[in-house]
């Protein structure tokens, strides 16, 4: 990742010795949800800054909220980080700290810098006030300091319930800062913990946690996501208040915002829950299962990252974008094959009945070292339907009625005769061939055509499954959001070279003119894969 505002700060505290240990950085999911394209970029980050500094990055679950998390979610989090290529220094959880957050807490009532209030969280919305308008003291802002710890002790062994009771932050309820408003650091929850079990019934407070996190790990660069810049004096006030030694200094970033998804894992969860989509791994997905599954590349992830860079300002990035570096990442990469989308029958009138040959094609038109392939070529073919324009537009090239093509790697065609069925759809093209025009032999290519089209033969052909995708969101006219397209995935049974029935679970290939596939990791069994589109050949996207 080039130089960015974040390595300047980093750079600058280095010169000045302000730490006297390595760099350390951290990546801190909620395990409430699957990771998506958006933590990529944390991570990229993350673990990226770490290794520029010689340094170490710890993965750390935030767990402090015992309501949403899933060990489900705890396994596909290290699976994905592994997945891209990160190795993690420690393994922590936020839970592994309850006992020093529960000491800190203690401290801050003792200099009178927190207090138990009975207030209920509506009452305590309620008394806040607003950007204009400072808020109203807590009837327990002055509680004795003594009676605070007892509550808290009490809270602590279960004597409230739910809601009853919560320690608060004692600053300044006229703050411009709404975050500085006397916020809650510990409330009363009697749920199990996934980590903890039943030790606790109380539990600390995102923002109260997040900073004594960072700091027991002895972290160096908090780096989060903009939406954490207002958070940022709480957090500092916490470790101050705390006289914390070397206290972590925490920088915001902007968020990445991918057009066209659905990226909030709250979201996602909702999509899966109502049975929009086939599970997490979806691969119309932003989720890093789903893209794994869709046949996206940790390479292509990281240069994608890498590219967009790190800024202030929020932005909102074109799929396109992304696309690029999928299919930049592929092109060196993957072997070619006839694959028939929507096939429409093709006869060589004059060509011998119960004869085949074999053909020999490049398994890449572009890089040498892929070798080759034998491919079936006889009299009865497919082709794809939109290769076929009974009235040709201008500058069409392709088949339509007297006109002459290439078949990939064989010979010319012309086509003669158009059978169709008694709707009048076209199920047949009657066509005859050159058999002096055999790709590779000499003078076959004295004469030249403008069109070349790909095929498969009749006679050694598989059916499998494709499904193509199209954007998970599109835009509301009214409201402008992103709302779930129902028609984001289509399926089609295509006619394919017969060797692509020996292809295994996540091998990917390039559909010859109609983009990147991948064998689906899930759907596909031996001898039968299912295949699913990663990305289009052609990009609407210039690289800078």
């Amino acid at each position: 990742m080039e130089s960015n505002f974040i390595y300047d700060i980093i750079e600058k505290d280095i010169a000045e010795g302000k730490y006297s240990h390595h760099i350390i950085t951290r990546f801190p999911p909620e395990p409430n949800g699957y990771l998506h394209i958006g933590h990529v970029k944390s991570l990229c980050l993350n673990f990226g800054t770490a290794e520029k500094y010689g340094g170490t990055c710890n993965l750390r679950y935030d767990d402090t909220n015992p309501a949403k998390e899933d060990e489900e979610f705890v396994g596909s989090i290290e699976n994905d980080i592994r997945w891209l290529g990160f190795k993690w220094d420690k393994l922590n959880h936020a839970s592994d700290y309850f006992d020093k957050m529960y000491e800190c807490a203690q401290t801050l009532i003792k200099k009178g810098l927190a207090y138990a209030c009975s207030m209920s969280a509506e009452e305590i919305h309620d008394t806040r006030g607003t950007l204009t308008e400072p808020g109203k003291n807590a009837p327990d802002r002055d509680r004795p300091a003594e009676e605070s710890l007892k509550i808290f002790e009490d809270m602590k062994a279960g004597k409230y319930g739910d809601g009853e009771m919560c320690i608060r932050a004692r600053i300044d309820m006229a703050s411009p800062n709404i975050n500085m408003r006397d916020p809650v650091i510990y409330r009363v929850l009697h749920m199990t913990h996934q980590n903890t079990g039943d030790k606790w019934c109380i539990y600390p407070m995102y923002d109260f946690a997040h900073p004594l996190e960072d700091a027991i790990e002895g972290i160096t660069h908090s780096l989060c996501t903009l939406e954490f810049e207002d958070h940022r004096p709480f957090y500092n006030w916490v470790l101050e208040s705390l006289e914390w030694p070397e206290p972590p200094q925490q920088i915001e970033f902007a968020k990445l915002n991918l057009s066209n998804t659905i990226m909030s894992k709250r979201n996602i969860i909702k999509l899966v829950e109502a049975g929009l989509v086939e599970g997490f791994d979806d691969p119309r997905l932003c989720t890093i299962a789903g893209m794994r599954r869709r046949g996206y590349t940790p390479e292509a992830l990281k240069a994608f990252c890498d590219a967009i860079g790190v800024s202030k300002a929020n932005s909102e990035i074109g799929m396109d974008q992304l696309e690029f570096f999928v299919r930049d990442d592929l092109k060196d990469k993957v072997e070619s094959r006839f694959v028939i989308l929507d096939p429409i029958k093709l006869t060589i009138t004059n060509y011998p009945e119960g004869q085949t040959e074999k053909l020999v094609l490049e398994n890449s038109q572009t890089v040498e070292g892929m070798g080759t392939r034998e491919v079936t070529f006889g009299k009865h073919l497919f082709v794809e339907r939109d290769d076929f324009m009974e009235i040709p537009e201008k500058k069409y090239f392709r088949l339509y009625p007297g006109n002459e093509v290439r078949l990939k790697g064989a010979y010319f065609v012309t086509c003669n005769e158009v059978v169709k069925d008694e709707n009048g759809k076209v199920t047949e093209l009657l066509c005859t061939y050159d058999p002096d025009t055999k790709s590779g032999t000499p003078g076959a290519d004295s004469r030249k055509v403008k069109g070349t089209i790909h095929w498969v033969c009749e006679d050694d052909c598989i059916d499998v499954p494709v499904r193509q995708y199209g954007l998970l969101a599109l835009p509301n006219e009214e409201t402008g959001k992103n709302e779930f397209n129902p028609d984001s995935i289509s399926t089609f049974t295509a006619k394919a070279e017969s060797s692509l029935k020996d292809a295994k679970a996540g091998e990917r290939f390039q559909f010859f003119r109609l983009g990147y596939y991948i064998a689906d990791a899930v759907l596909s069994r031996e001898n039968a894969p299912v295949f699913n589109q990663i990305v289009g050949l052609k990009s609407s996207y210039k690289k800078g």
